[in-house]
């Protein structure tokens, strides 16, 4: 009689190990009921993720630079550097991912060196960071909550920044505009949030 096909369980599984053997410098497990578990620890010893989150308010007359762009708006950040809490967030959610520092330990507020810098020296010493420690980007999601004006327009560019700061694919970068419906300081145009999540695979499997 013809063959049964494989079962759910079986491709799961079968997809686990894929991703294990590709991750886990070749680690496999013995197969059979505690296959699964098995390959669970090995990935959680090779893969990193990490948070960050930055705000800043919206104040008259400044720039308002988001993900290395300047868009055009009548406030922007007031912040010791511009002030780029997508930049911000992400160099905290790869540093976070590293188990470092984070951002206001290794570029303090009060040092003048970093006066108006260009958020992009952040972004590129946690990914420095990064491929120190034998990492590279497997995905980042960012999340940015700003009433207005919207990001649509710009964010591919914003994407293509992200990419070739952490060298890495288009593809591996995502990023949502969210408004935050009117409610709070962020709702009434005086603040602007972001949120990012980075995860981290070893160099010879991030890219």
């Amino acid at each position: 009689r013809a063959s049964r096909p494989p079962s759910r369980r079986s491709r799961d599984l079968s997809s686990i190990q894929k991703f294990e053997t590709k991750c886990c410098s070749g680690l496999r497990p013995d197969g059979g009921r505690d296959a699964r578990p098995t390959i669970a620890i090995n990935l959680m010893n090779h893969l990193r993720i990490g948070h960050g989150f930055d705000l800043h308010r919206l104040e008259p007359g400044l720039p308002l630079i988001v993900g290395g762009v300047r868009i055009e708006h009548e406030r922007g950040c007031a912040a010791h550097s511009d002030g780029d809490v997508v930049y911000h967030a992400v160099t905290d959610a790869i540093l976070g991912a590293l188990a470092q520092q984070d951002i206001g330990q290794l570029f303090p507020d009060d040092d003048p060196r970093w006066k108006n810098a260009d958020s992009a020296i952040f972004i590129e010493e946690a990914a420095r960071r990064m491929n120190a420690a034998g990492y590279a980007l497997g995905n980042l999601d960012v999340t940015v909550i700003l009433q207005r004006p919207r990001l649509g327009p710009h964010k591919m560019t914003i994407r293509e920044n992200l990419a070739r700061l952490l060298q890495a694919d288009l593809s591996q970068v995502n990023l949502k505009g969210k408004t935050h419906e009117h409610v709070d300081a962020i709702g009434q145009g005086q603040a602007i949030a972001c949120h990012a999540v980075a995860l981290l695979l070893p160099n010879e499997t991030g890219r």
